[in-house]
């Protein structure tokens, strides 16, 4: 085998590495579940109530 040949191996099999990697992370994070904290559940907000800011 050449040197280019097998070159050309190393990169393509890195570049799939690559890629194997990135759908995995991609699809990891579409199916990560997103929440949103209720109002009433902010203590933020019952800081500001107490304190007259608005």
């Amino acid at each position: 085998m050449s040197t280019l040949l097998i070159s050309i191996l190393i990169s393509v099999i890195i570049i799939l590495f690559v890629l194997v990697v990135f759908v995995l992370a991609i699809s990891k994070g579409y199916a990560y579940k997103h929440t949103v904290d209720s109002l009433d559940d902010n203590p933020h907000l019952k800081k500001r109530e107490k304190s007259g800011d608005a």
